[in-house]
């Protein structure tokens, strides 16, 4: 069996192998983004050019890859022509039907308290599983459950799970769970008295909170040496669990929720996207919806400040997360060494362009989408008419929704290949999550396929989603367009920045998804 491999033979890189500066030694860590977390001693023994997302060779492009970026982009723009000359008016109230899933037996079924029970034992026991490997299992990465966990099956099989079924995170949230579990307690051995201080956090405050432990969050996913390091992760986990805990007692479970919970906001904004609507309370399912997808991302009121640099925050980084697998990366980092005399193969050196990166690329994904803002609510203005129209304000704080999909069509692309691989080690580490050599469902020396996903699947995967995502933020913002603006022409005018930004980010997202993924020998 040529493409199969055991667990101690091969790791799922994330995506491809790092591109490295000409300098770098070869003895430099690599990052989580080379190689899967804990997975550089078993990726050592490939050949480099097997690396690429795992597969035996890159893609073999049979045509030139300008004509593909080409391609993709006449198709945005065709897209967008049809757009306006076919869609005339925005749904009625800006509301596509909804259908309520709570009358139906099997929607019942669905949100049962005991069904709902079941699922955040299960939330709270895979945790405290996760914990607890961390901390007391076998320290190595590829015999211990915790990393892969949590970057594969809980980031992003949580992110695709948001995204395309609905906002599974607000059902299993661990942290939530262990919370309203012990204001239950309080409750019954405290009758009448309150659960905390009852602090109240200023409306203004908004989710800064989230943005700024999001900001932490993607610097240990993207920079953070110790990122594949079991113990070095469940101690994370508790420091995140600590602050979030000390911040529902201080200011409410739902304030904090809603303010300081990252995940809860990250997911929530994907979930916005997935066809059905869910809304809990103490616990229990109120509300859940079936409705057409991405309906969620009509806004009818703008996002405050702090949402806007959520939502950018997350395509920032996902875009320059695959932008460090690039050439142009490795040539800037080269440059920065020279100018500042370091040594390119050190290990800091690497971490703080990471870092410099990081914080560098959503103020230049908010200073672009503030222009475009403006160049939008400027062509929208009635002809000959003295009216101000709609603020660039007002056109940020909608707008900025409709940038929902291409984040979620980026994360396919991104990570598509590496959640096939991780999966494949999970179902392993299941039978021995803590590396003590147990087999508890017999799938501990599960053999690895390499070769399950390949690299021409991925590219075109990748084509497709990125078109998709770029396809459909342009049909939410015509409607929106058509329902804020004055008339039918002024809509139209609007949406020429909007059709040049999608052009110009579906050419550069697709450039730098290939890079790693494909050669042509037109090149």
């Amino acid at each position: 069996m040529a493409e199969a491999a055991s667990r101690a033979d091969c790791a799922p890189p994330r995506i491809p192998s790092r591109v490295t500066s000409r300098a770098a030694n070869p003895r430099r860590p690599q990052s989580r983004r080379g190689v899967f977390p804990g997975f550089a001693f078993a990726a050592a023994a490939i050949p480099a050019s097997a690396q690429a997302h795992g597969f035996g060779q890159r893609y073999d492009l049979p045509i030139p890859l300008s004509l593909y970026i080409g391609g993709a982009a006449i198709t945005v723009a065709i897209s967008c022509a049809m757009l306006i000359f076919f869609v005339r008016a925005s749904p009625a109230d800006g509301i596509a039907a909804t259908l309520d899933l709570r009358r139906s037996a099997l929607g019942r079924a669905l949100v049962a308290p005991s069904v709902l029970a079941v699922l955040r034992i299960a939330g709270v026991a895979l945790y405290v599983l996760v914990v607890f490997a961390g901390l007391f299992g076998n320290q190595g990465p590829l015999k211990n459950i915790a990393p892969v966990a949590i970057w594969a099956l809980w980031w992003v099989g949580m992110a695709y799970v948001s995204a395309l079924l609905g906002d599974v995170w607000k059902l299993v949230n661990p942290l939530e769970s262990i919370f309203m579990a012990a204001e239950r307690l309080h409750s019954r051995w405290r009758p009448g008295k309150s659960f905390g201080p009852g602090w109240t956090l200023a409306e203004p405050v908004g989710a800064w909170p989230a943005v700024g432990l999001f900001l932490v969050f993607l610097w240990m996913e993207m920079a953070w040496e110790d990122s594949d390091h079991p113990a070095q992760l469940a101690a994370a986990i508790l420091g995140y669990s600590a602050l979030t805990w000390a911040g529902m007692l201080a200011f409410g479970r739902r304030r904090w929720l809603a303010a300081g919970e990252v995940f809860n906001r990250v997911f929530g904004v994907l979930a916005r996207f997935a066809p059905t609507r869910l809304r809990t309370e103490n616990g229990r399912v109120t509300e859940l919806e079936l409705r057409p997808y991405a309906v969620g991302l009509l806004a009818r009121e703008p996002a405050g400040p702090s949402e806007i640099a959520l939502i950018l925050l997350v395509l920032a980084a996902v875009s320059f997360d695959g932008f460090m697998e690039t050439p142009a990366w490795a040539a800037i980092a080269d440059t920065f060494a020279s100018l500042t005399a370091r040594d390119a193969a050190d290990p800091d050196f690497h971490v703080a362009m990471r870092t410099l990166g990081l914080l560098s690329a959503p103020l230049l994904f908010l200073a672009i989408y503030a222009l475009f803002c403006r160049l939008i609510a400027w062509c929208g203005r009635p002809t000959g008419s003295r009216a101000a129209g709609v603020s660039a304000q007002r056109v940020a704080g909608l707008f900025v929704f409709t940038l929902v999909p291409i984040a979620i069509a980026y994360e396919v692309a991104h990570y598509f290949s590496f959640l096939a691989m991780a999966g494949q080690y999970f179902i392993a580490l299941a039978s021995d999550p803590l590396g003590l050599g147990w087999d508890l469902f017999g799938t501990a020396n599960r053999f690895i396929r390499p070769g399950l996903v390949d690299a021409r699947l991925v590219w075109y995967v990748s084509l497709s989603a990125i078109v998709t995502g770029h396809v459909a933020a342009l049909y939410l913002a015509h409607l929106l367009s058509l329902r804020e603006f004055a008339d039918r022409r002024s809509a139209a005018r609007s949406q020429w920045p909007m059709l040049a930004l999608m052009v110009g980010y579906t050419m550069l997202s697709l450039w730098i998804i290939a890079q790693p993924i494909v050669t042509s020998r037109f090149s």
